[in-house]
């Protein structure tokens, strides 16, 4: 019988030191030329939510990513300005208050992640990988299992899997199924899964597929 420890060991990443070369790459490639062919859409909403409540275009956030190191995520501001200030973090869920009208149309299709290119090229983030999560919740989820900071060996993404099929997580129980998602990919991750993970997220924005 195996024991905990023994299973734990057992999770390795599926990708070899060149793969993982190739990926960075392909990260950079794709990055930059997503920002020049999406800058039109990303003015647009950007003019939308200025109009909207005169607040601050974007919204800043400390997150955990590769090494667990801390870095700021970049996204469009899809909350009031207040709650952005907010000391205690909260979950946003579908019916928020203070999600803005703005904001529930770029969350449906998560538009509000395009900044996140920029956390691509800048080496904080990849195209495919898990979601980063702020640490408050990190504790929380490394209280009920522990093989999150397998999470910490891959740089963070703008989608995967878990973002394509388990929706914005908005509950731990959520988070939780996420975390076995994120370490499944991790054990399986390739180049070629990565591919077929971003012309699934493309389909999905191209033809306003919510999810």
């Amino acid at each position: 019988m195996l024991t905990q420890t023994t299973i734990e060991t057992t999770i390795t990443d599926g990708m070899n030191s060149v793969e993982r070369c190739i990926k960075r790459m392909f990260d950079c490639f794709f990055a930059f030329i997503a920002l020049l062919f999406l800058s039109p859409l990303m003015a647009v909403i950007a003019i939308l939510i200025r109009r909207q409540d005169g607040g601050p275009v974007f919204f800043r956030q400390e997150r955990i990513g590769l090494g667990g190191k801390a870095f700021r995520i970049l996204k469009f501001r899809t909350m009031t300005p207040e709650a952005t200030e907010e000391a205690i973090p909260h979950l946003a869920t579908s019916e928020d208050s203070r999600v803005t009208p703005v904001g529930h149309r770029l969350r449906d299709h998560h538009l509000d992640e395009l900044p996140q290119l920029i956390n691509v090229l800048c080496g904080d983030m990849s195209l495919v990988g898990p979601r980063p999560e702020r640490q408050f919740y990190i504790d929380q989820i490394m209280e009920r299992n522990s093989d999150y900071r397998y999470i910490y060996r891959m740089r963070p993404g703008c989608t995967s899997m878990a973002t394509l099929y388990n929706g914005y997580t908005d509950t731990m129980e959520k988070m939780l199924i996420r975390l076995q998602m994120d370490l499944d990919y991790y054990r399986r991750r390739s180049l070629w899964l990565d591919a077929k993970i971003m012309f699934t997220t493309t389909q999905y924005l191209v033809f306003g597929k919510q999810f």
